[in-house]
């Protein structure tokens, strides 16, 4: 049973930083990829950030240069540090797991989790 816990998000000024976190049971970090999907209210839900097992990261243009996925295996969690926020920026931000490579641009999401409110103004 696979499960995916967001957290960190919050209210944050535009050029501010925030990290959210995702902590997962029941699933290998290590032999998968992860990704940070966001979706605002009213658009669809679109790939942030992702990172494949062999630790290579993909980035929206939107979000590179100033988001960073870390992953670590020993505490099964997933980060998304956001640095140099701007308003568009705000959505809901939600974790995802799945396997093949990201990076590749060949995989598949099979979890997803709750997701977690990101707010620039």
């Amino acid at each position: 049973h696979v499960q995916l816990v967001e957290s960190g998000g919050g209210l944050v000024q535009p050029g501010g930083s925030l990290r959210l976190s995702c902590a997962a049971s029941g699933y290998t970090y290590n032999r998968n990829c992860m990704a940070w999907f966001r979706q605002a209210p009213g658009k669809e839900r679109e790939p942030a950030a992702a990172i494949d097992s062999d630790g290579t990261t993909t980035y929206a243009d939107s979000v590179k240069g100033r988001f960073t996925i870390t992953r670590d295996t020993v505490e099964n969690t997933v980060d998304l540090l956001m640095d140099r926020v701007v308003v568009e920026d705000t959505a809901t931000y939600i974790c995802a797991a799945g396997e093949g490579s990201a990076s590749k641009k060949n995989w598949i999401l099979h979890y997803w989790g709750q997701g977690t409110q990101v707010t620039v103004s």
